[in-house]
C-alpha cells in the first residue's frame, strides 16, 4: 500500500507492507464502528502532516471498539459543499449511489448497515455496523450525524419520531416513513388526500377476503401491509377457491393483509419527485417500468405516452408527494389504465430503481438531488440531458460463481456498445432475481437505445459499437429528384452529419410514406429534408405526420418553372408548418438542416462558423482579384 505523505518541502512516498496493518474481523455485537486507521499513523512525521494538511490517506480497520481514541476521519473539518454529515440508515445499492453522488461534492455521507461489506461500505464515509432497524444502535448512529435519512423504509419509524423529539434531523419525517411501511395505512392516506387508487379493503379473515372477492370480482390481488417490496407480500387469486392459498402464501391473517381490486393497466409508470426542505417540488420526466417476477427489470425514459398523460402522472405525484411530510426523493408508482385514467400504486421515500438511469441521463441524478433535499441546499434540474435512456437491471440469473459468470459476460457485451454505462454494485454474494449492478443505454432516440439493449442480449455489441445513426432524412417522391437533391447530401457530407437517402412517394408508396414518417422519429432521425415536384404533396404529408422539422424543397418539373411545386409547399395549412427554400435550392436545405441541428451541436455550429468564414473570404480574394486584374483579364484569365 502506498501513502503519499506531503510536507512543507518535497512529497514523501512512504512504502507500507501488508504486515504493518491490523485487520480486526467484526464480532455479533449488535453495533460495528468502521474506523479508518493504521498503525503509522501515531507517526510523529504524520502527526505533523495531519496538523499542516489535515489530509492523509488511511487503512479501513472493521472494529468493534466504540471508544477508539486514535485518529478518526471526522477529526477532520469538513469543507465539502455541506458541513453536514449525512446519516443513511441502509448501507444497500442506494446507500452506495448516494455515496458516489457525494463524493462529487465532497460531501460526507455515514451509512449503518448489519452487513460489514454491504455495497456502500467500501465508499461511505464512514460505516456502523448494525441493525438499521434497532432502537439503541440507531440512536448511537444518529449522534453522529448532522441530518439523518434513509435508503430503505423498513427501518425503526418509532426510534425515528423519539429522535425528532430529541431534536435529530431527519429527511424525510417518521410520520412519512410511519405511512410509506404500511401499504395499508398509505393507501388510507391518500385516498383521504384525493389521490385516485385502485379500490382496497383490509381483510382480517377468509369470510372478510370472500366478500372482498364478492365486491371486487377475480383475479384479486391481496397484499401484505409490511415489508413488500419486488415483488414480495403479493399473491393473486383467480378464484375464490384461490383465496386460502393465496393469504397463506403472504404468512396468514396474523401477518396483516388487505386486498385490493385488480388493476388492468396497459402500462407501469413511474415519476420521481424531490421535494425541497422549503416544500418546493421538482418532477423527474415520467418513465415506463417493465417488470420481470414482480421485480423492476427495464426503465424507458422518457415513457412512451400523450403529453396530456405525461401531465396527468406528473400531476398526481406531485400531488401525492405534497401529503407527505419532510425533504428527499421520492419514487411514485403508477398505473396508466386503458380508459387513460392514472392510478397510483405505491410511494417509496427514497431513491428508487425507476430512477437510476437519471445518473446518465438527466443534469441532476436522483442522488445527488435526494442529498441536495435533505441538506437544505437548492434543487437541481431534473430534466433529461439525452433525448433517450433505457435502464437495464443486472438480476441474478444463477446462483454463486455461475450466476457471476453470466453476469460479467452480459457486462463485457455491454462495454462494447456505444451510450452504455455499467453499475456493478459488488454484493458478495449471488442469488437468483437479486439486483446486482444495472446498465443504462443513452441515444438520440428511443428505438435506438432499444436496438443497443437488444443488441447486448443478443451478443452483438462488437457490431452496434460502430453502426451510425443517420441524423437527417432525405427523401424524394422520385428518382428524377434525386439530381436535385443530391446537393443537400453533399452538405451534410461536408458537415459530418449522418443521413440516409430515400425514395419515398407521397402518391404511389402512400404506406411507405406513412410508415416512414411515423418510425423516422423513433429512429433517431432529427430533421427530414423532402424534395418535391409538381403537386408536391410529400412535405406537408410527411409533416402532418410527424413531430420532426420538415425542410421542403420545391423541384423544377416540366411545366410550370417549379412555382407549382413552391406554391403548393408554402400554402400549407395552419398547425402543419413546413420550411422551404428556393426552386431547387437543395444546397440551402442540407445548410439549414446543419444550422438547425446545430443549436444543440456545439461542434457543428462552430463548423458552420467556419464555413461561413471560408465563403467570406472566398468572395474577398474574388474581389481583389477583379480589382486587380480588371473585369475583362477575370472573365478572359
Amino acid at each position: 500500500m502506498l501513502l503519499l505523505q506531503q510536507t512543507t518541502l518535497v512529497p514523501k512516498l512512504l512504502l507500507f507492507s501488508k504486515s504493518d496493518f491490523s485487520f480486526n474481523p467484526c464480532s455479533s455485537s449488535p453495533s460495528t464502528r468502521v474506523s479508518f486507521m493504521d498503525k503509522h499513523t501515531k507517526s510523529s512525521s504524520l502527526k505533523q502532516s495531519h496538523k499542516q494538511f489535515q489530509s492523509s490517506v488511511l487503512a479501513c480497520q472493521a472494529s468493534t471498539d466504540t471508544h477508539d481514541t486514535s485518529f478518526r476521519k471526522d477529526d477532520l473539518p469538513a469543507h465539502g459543499v455541506s458541513e453536514v454529515i449525512v446519516g443513511v440508515l441502509g448501507g444497500g445499492q442506494l446507500g452506495r449511489m448516494l455515496c458516489q453522488a457525494a463524493s462529487e461534492m465532497a460531501i460526507k455521507v455515514m451509512v449503518l448497515d448489519p452487513l460489514a461489506n454491504c455495497p456502500a461500505s467500501a465508499i461511505a464515509y464512514d460505516h456502523m455496523v448494525g441493525s438499521f432497524d434497532d432502537s439503541a444502535t440507531v440512536q448511537e448512529f444518529a449522534k453522529r450525524c448532522g441530518v439523518l435519512t434513509v435508503e430503505i423504509e423498513h427501518v425503526d419509524a418509532a426510534t425515528m419520531e423519539k429522535l425528532e423529539q430529541q431534536g435529530v434531523d431527519c429527511q424525510p419525517k417518521a410520520s412519512t416513513i410511519r405511512i410509506i411501511q404500511d401499504k395499508y395505512l398509505q393507501k388510507v392516506h391518500f385516498s383521504g388526500h384525493g389521490i385516485p387508487l385502485p379500490d382496497f379493503v383490509q381483510i382480517d379473515d377468509l369470510e372478510g377476503a370472500k366478500r372482498a372477492g364478492d365486491l371486487f370480482g377475480y383475479p384479486l390481488m391481496l397484499k401484505s401491509k409490511r415489508l413488500a417490496y419486488d415483488g414480495r407480500g403479493n399473491a393473486v387469486a383467480k378464484s375464490e377457491e384461490e383465496l386460502s392459498s393465496a393469504v397463506n402464501a403472504l404468512g396468514g391473517f396474523d401477518r396483516g393483509l388487505y386486498v385490493e381490486k385488480w388493476t388492468p393497466f396497459v402500462k407501469e409508470l413511474a415519476v420521481i419527485v424531490a421535494r425541497g426542505r422549503d416544500n418546493s417540488i421538482s418532477c423527474y420526466p415520467v418513465v415506463e417500468t417493465i417488470h420481470k417476477e414482480n421485480i423492476c427489470h427495464i426503465v424507458k425514459a422518457p415513457a412512451a405516452i400523450p403529453w396530456k398523460i405525461r401531465k396527468l402522472a406528473t400531476d398526481v405525484a406531485h400531488k401525492a408527494v405534497s401529503s407527505l411530510e419532510g425533504a428527499g426523493v421520492f419514487a411514485v408508482e403508477l398505473f396508466l389504465t386503458k380508459d387513460g385514467q392514472i392510478l397510483l400504486n405505491e410511494v417509496a421515500p427514497r431513491p428508487h430503481n425507476s430512477g437510476h438511469h437519471t445518473i446518465e441521463a438527466c443534469y441532476t441524478s436522483q442522488f445527488e438531488q435526494h442529498l441536495r433535499a435533505v441538506l437544505g441546499l437548492p434543487l437541481g434540474d431534473p430534466s433529461m440531458k439525452t433525448p433517450a435512456a433505457i435502464m437495464y437491471n443486472l438480476l441474478g440469473e444463477d446462483e454463486g460463481e455461475p450466476g457471476f459468470h453470466l453476469a460479467h459476460q452480459l457486462i463485457g457485451r455491454a462495454l462494447n456498445i456505444q451510450g452504455a454505462s455499467v453499475h456493478w454494485y459488488d454484493k458478495p454474494e449471488m442469488r437468483k432475481q437479486r439486483k446486482m449492478g444495472h446498465i443504462t443505454f443513452t441515444g438520440p432516440s428511443m428505438g435506438i437505445v432499444e436496438a443497443r439493449l437488444k443488441s447486448m442480449l443478443k451478443e452483438e455489441g462488437s457490431e452496434s459499437r460502430t453502426a451510425v445513426t443517420p441524423r437527417v432524412g432525405i427523401i424524394m417522391g422520385s428518382d428524377s429528384d434525386l439530381p436535385i437533391m443530391k446537393d443537400a447530401a453533399k452538405i451534410l457530407t461536408m458537415f459530418g452529419v449522418p443521413h440516409e437517402v430515400r425514395i419515398v412517394s407521397a402518391h404511389r408508396t402512400p404506406e411507405m410514406m406513412f410508415s416512414y414518417a411515423l418510425s423516422a422519429q423513433d429512429q433517431g432521425i432529427q430533421i427530414i429534408i423532402a424534395g418535391a415536384g409538381g403537386a408536391a404533396h410529400l412535405p406537408g404529408m410527411v409533416a402532418s405526420l410527424t413531430p420532426l422539422p420538415v425542410i421542403g424543397v420545391p423541384v423544377r418539373a416540366s411545366a410550370l418553372d417549379g412555382m407549382d411545386s413552391l406554391l403548393s409547399i408554402v400554402q400549407m395549412p395552419r398547425g402543419v408548418p413546413v420550411a422551404t427554400v428556393a426552386i431547387n435550392n437543395a444546397t440551402n436545405a442540407g445548410l439549414l438542416a446543419v444550422r438547425m441541428l446545430g443549436v444543440g451541436d456545439a461542434d457543428l455550429l462552430a463548423r458552420m462558423s467556419q464555413y461561413q468564414e471560408d465563403t467570406r473570404d472566398d468572395v474577398m480574394k474574388k474581389a481583389e482579384k477583379l480589382q486587380i486584374d480588371g473585369w475583362e483579364t477575370y472573365l478572359n484569365p
